[in-house]
């Protein structure tokens, strides 16, 4: 399997020769094309790393960096001209799992890719036996956040897996809508009756726009229950 790298990078020199180097080592790779859709672009690419710049249109790549998260845990290398101190601290502060300064050697960004998917997805990974979900033609991946049907990844957001995961883990069972709100945030007192409704119409439409059998059903005054392809 290829590993798909994402490139965050406005420079589009050094982010073609970047891709240009990767694709030689066997790479997948995706450079980044609108920079208000950062979060939307890396999503929808559901890449294995992202190479992320720190000077960029609109917002910053520290902003950029905690808004992936919330979507992502794949490693996420800066690649920046900044060298102070203070830059790689906040990196890592805002969810970063490493630093590279500008100008660079492509041997030292191959070799730092290497190490980070050697950890996250290779061989000293720490899960190797990936906790999967498995609904006839349907496999949750929970720690990639994907949902595959037959030989089609359907990438997820971070809520939406963790809402089939927990309808898909309980099986046939009723998850209550505390029980989701519980899981989807820390502090339910802050949070709209309606946002879980809007969560859940969003993985409905997701399966819906992916053509998956199964569904989620409401089940009036307890919460929702997973429906697999077999009852549908």
């Amino acid at each position: 399997m290829k590993h798909r790298i994402f490139i965050v990078e406005d420079d589009q020199k050094i982010a073609q020769l970047l891709a240009g180097t990767l694709e030689k080592y066997q790479y997948e790779v995706a450079i980044i094309e609108d920079f208000d859709r950062v979060v939307e672009e890396c999503v929808a690419y559901n890449p294995h790393l992202v190479l992320l710049d720190i000077n960029l249109p609109i917002y910053d790549g520290y902003y950029w960096c905690r808004q992936l998260r919330q979507h992502t845990m794949c490693p996420i290398i800066f690649i920046s001209a900044r060298s102070g101190d203070m830059d790689q601290v906040f990196a890592l502060e805002n969810g970063g799992d490493d630093f590279i300064t500008k100008p660079f050697h492509y041997e030292i960004v191959l070799a730092k890719i290497k190490s980070h998917l050697r950890r996250s997805v290779g061989e000293y990974a720490p899960n190797q036996s990936e906790r999967v979900i498995d609904f006839g033609d349907l496999t949750l991946y929970i720690e990639r956040m994907a949902l595959q049907k037959g030989g089609e990844e359907i990438p997820l957001q971070k809520k939406e897996c963790v809402i089939l995961e927990l309808l898909m883990g309980e099986y046939p069972k009723v998850v209550s809508r505390e029980r989701l709100l519980e899981e989807l945030w820390d502090d339910q007192s802050f949070v709209d009756e309606n946002t879980l409704n809007v969560n859940m119409a969003r993985v409905r439409k997701k399966l819906t726009d992916y053509d998956v059998s199964s569904w989620i059903e409401t089940v009036r005054g307890a919460g929702y229950r997973f429906v697999p392809e077999s009852e549908a």
